[in-house]
């Protein structure tokens, strides 16, 4: 008998994520509504009236759930990024740490992300949504990443071209780029390098 093949989870940052994300937040909106639900319903039934501190429990419990669901609705009005492009770009990726589909979020504006890559003080990103106000991003993004301690300078294009000619000059000169820059893993995560934190910590930033 064939042992079926548990299916990898897809992490933030992967392609495919967002269709992924959007199956998990249902069913994990579904259950937290659900639960509280049940239970107001049940206790309402066995008492015949609603006016019990059973219907305060399952409001306050319905809290997490309603919670859950902002941001599902966020994630599903999310379009999963294009394969097509996803195969364009991922043949320039070289060895450079990417991540993709994404939707970086803040306090005033929002916008979506089909790729960015990380080497060294170099971030340079590619969106294909023309509505995106990328000097915005930019500036928000790169001072947070500073204020984790990474020095980086970050930069997101319109147009795919440069930003594919940008990965193959980032893949030439990985050594470059990296060169004098000091690190100190960080103890919450020390398997990975700094590429990686910066990553890391952009994706912090989106749904």
């Amino acid at each position: 008998m064939k042992k079926t093949k548990k299916r990898k989870k897809i992490e933030k940052g992967e392609f495919g994520y967002f269709k992924s994300e959007k199956k998990r937040r249902l069913i994990l909106t579904a259950i937290l509504l659900g639960v509280p639900l049940f239970i107001f319903a049940t206790m309402w039934a066995y008492h015949g009236t609603r006016n019990t501190i059973w219907t305060v429990i399952a409001a306050v419990g319905c809290l997490p759930g309603c919670k859950s669901m902002v941001g599902l609705i966020m994630i599903w009005m999310r379009k999963p990024m294009d394969s097509a492009l996803y195969k364009k770009i991922r043949k320039h990726q070289g060895d450079l740490e990417m991540a993709y589909e994404m939707y970086m979020t803040f306090y005033e504006k929002s916008g979506y992300l089909d790729a960015f890559a990380v080497c060294g003080n170099t971030v340079v990103g590619y969106t294909s949504d023309p509505a995106v106000d990328t000097a915005y991003m930019e500036e928000h993004a790169q001072n947070i990443v500073r204020g984790n301690g990474y020095k980086v300078d970050v930069k997101i294009l319109k147009d795919i071209r440069p930003f594919l000619e940008r990965l193959d000059s980032m893949n030439l000169h990985q050594d470059s780029l990296r060169e004098g820059i000091k690190f100190r893993p960080d103890s919450k995560y020390p398997d990975l390098n700094r590429d990686q934190l910066v990553k890391h910590t952009l994706l912090a930033l989106c749904l």
